[in-house]
């Protein structure tokens, strides 16, 4: 049992399947079918069920999935060591964020975290949030940073910092003789953009709904669409308004191009979380950029 055939296996339970796992590893097909089964040789155990068009780990694989990960950090770990010894630190570090924190929060955190070990490099992969809590817990994704939680044994939250979200209209008349706060009856006859199902921004949008005995599908509903830039352009152009994170339209707050609003019935407040596995081992890159995540935020809880 040797490393490439452990990282080949922890490739293939993440991506559930032996192409991406081979071009996620830089090698062949045959490459990676070859390791693992030389390791179930070597184990005489069925690591993975193949009768499926979706791989999956047989309950052997499940039992080797952990030791997997946490010999393979062992490994990491004497690099990391012997890299900090001689002056250089070298890895890539994989992270999975929702819609706000991919383009508003992590970019400078990166390009901070970048200055000080120059040879690290991202790989930043966009989900929903809920895509990225099932993510940590099928063990597909390491960590990643999101604007809602679930309660669950196995995901430990970290709060990094709270975030508001507000009404966004048009910068034209009637939005600008508007007073800065609203009362929910003098908007619901509007035109919404929604994000889709799984943003955070949408969960906690319903969830206050929820609380006054409304719905979304009672209001007129436009368009959904994922992407925040997209819903800007389109509340620009007059399509509708939409309820989105006050940081992520600072900008164009700030240049007259959009405005924003308080609605005075709805309590639209949330955090934004640094969330991983409770029982796996990140590696040392990934805990000492963790450890700087948190240290970027001095007011977190």
């Amino acid at each position: 049992m040797d490393f490439k055939q452990l990282e080949s296996f922890i490739a293939i339970a993440r991506f559930k399947s032996f192409s991406k796992a081979a071009h996620y590893l830089y090698i062949t097909q045959p490459t990676i079918s070859s390791h693992i089964i030389n390791l179930e040789k070597e184990l005489k155990a069925t690591l993975l069920n193949r009768s499926n068009k979706k791989i999956s780990l047989t309950q052997a694989g499940e039992i080797l999935y952990d030791y997997a990960i946490n010999m393979v950090n062992l490994k990491e770990n004497v690099k990391f060591k012997l890299g900090e010894f001689k002056g250089r630190i070298i890895g890539n570090i994989e992270l999975a964020c929702s819609t706000v924190p991919e383009q508003y929060i992590m970019p400078s955190i990166m390009q901070q975290f970048n200055s000080l070990y120059p040879d690290v490099t991202f790989t930043m992969m966009h989900y929903d949030s809920s895509q990225v809590l099932e993510g940590i817990l099928n063990g597909e994704i390491d960590f990643g940073v999101v604007g809602t939680k679930i309660n669950h044994n196995q995901l430990k939250y970290i709060e990094l910092l709270k975030d508001e979200i507000v009404l966004v209209t048009p910068y034209s008349e009637p939005y600008i003789s508007m007073e800065d706060s609203l009362d929910l009856k003098s908007v619901v006859k509007e035109k919404f953009i929604f994000r889709e199902k799984g943003s955070g921004t949408r969960t906690l949008i319903e969830s206050a709904f929820n609380n006054l005995g409304l719905s979304i599908d009672d209001l007129s509903v436009v368009a959904y669409i994922e992407n925040t830039q997209a819903i800007k352009q389109c509340i620009r152009n007059g399509l509708g308004v939409s309820f989105l994170s006050k940081r992520t339209v600072e900008d164009e707050v700030n240049f007259n191009l959009l405005k924003t609003f308080k609605i005075e019935e709805l309590l639209l407040h949330r955090s934004f979380y640094l969330v991983y596995h409770k029982h796996r081992s990140p590696s040392p890159l990934e805990i000492a950029f963790q450890k700087y995540i948190c240290s970027y935020f001095p007011n977190k809880k």
